[in-house]
């Protein structure tokens, strides 16, 4: 794809790279072809198991562990960046989830509640606590931009995503509350990308996420939006092309969440149900 340069002279932090197919690596690449300076963050026990210090290296951008629960961690990283950077922030991107109960195959009917709790601050309120401690260190310049990742689950019911989908109902609810408050406060964008399935590290906790990819893929008009894909959007909302939207969840998922039926799926099904009677008829 062609380079424009949206970012030139911005900074910004990217939480959530682990390896080099997290979401937040292909952001960070992108931002950084695009003419952004990167600060990557992550905690120091997900760093100890991936690869992000190396792949900052790639980038030539500083690595700053910073755990997103916890409040003094994060109030170092954007004292720290702002060091680095010589100056004010001017987007970030929050990809920070994690659920144990998923990890587990616990069923939502069943979940262990510490768990739970784990669940809710991890991949919710840790954006809360950033954009609180952003307020409070005045650490994001005028009509900076906030982007977190959702998914679909936070507003339709998805058997087996479990407690992850409270945690990201919750995290478009901090996104709407949030964005409205520092939107007036300093014209701060804040909103949410809800992602296709992409197959990640995090994404295997999902156990049926080889079969909801391939269900997605033949229920989508466009088909699934790449992690490519979702690396331009996320540039486009750091950039001052989207300088009028806030406390939106943008649906970058090929029209899945809009599609009651497809012509593909139609096909898929037909043809699935025609093999199974085949077979039924053989045993017979």
């Amino acid at each position: 794809m062609e380079l424009h340069h949206l970012l030139k002279g911005k900074k910004g932090i990217v939480f959530g790279v682990i390896d080099s197919h997290s979401l937040a690596w292909q952001v960070a690449c992108k931002c950084v072809q695009e003419g952004a300076e990167v600060v990557l963050t992550n905690t120091e026990q997900a760093m100890a198991i991936g690869q992000t210090r190396q792949l900052a290296q790639t980038l030539g951008a500083p690595v700053i562990p910073c755990d997103a629960v916890k409040m003094p961690e994060i109030e170092s990283l954007l004292k720290e960046s702002m060091r680095v950077f010589g100056g004010k922030i001017d987007f970030i991107l929050h990809s920070v989830a994690m659920s144990q109960n998923m990890r587990r195959h616990k069923s939502y009917t069943d979940v262990n509640y510490a768990y739970y709790n784990t669940t809710m601050d991890v991949s919710a309120i840790s954006l809360h606590k950033l954009l609180q401690a952003c307020m409070k260190s005045d650490a994001l310049n005028e009509y900076a931009s906030v982007v977190t990742l959702s998914f679909i689950a936070a507003s339709r019911f998805m058997e087996t995503y479990g407690d992850m989908s409270d945690a990201k109902a919750l995290l478009e609810s901090i996104v709407r509350n949030m964005g409205g408050i520092y939107g007036q406060k300093k014209r701060v964008r804040i909103n949410a990308i809800s992602q296709s399935p992409v197959i990640t590290r995090a994404g295997q906790g999902f156990k049926e996420v080889h079969y909801f990819h391939h269900f997605a893929e033949q229920m989508s008009p466009l088909g699934l939006a790449s992690a490519e894909d979702c690396a331009n959007l996320c540039v486009m909302m750091f950039s001052d092309y989207s300088r009028g939207i806030t406390m939106q969840t943008l649906y970058n998922d090929g029209g899945f969440s809009q599609t009651v039926m497809s012509g593909k799926f139609i096909e898929f099904f037909r043809d699935t149900m025609e093999g199974l009677n085949t077979v039924n008829k053989d045993r017979k």
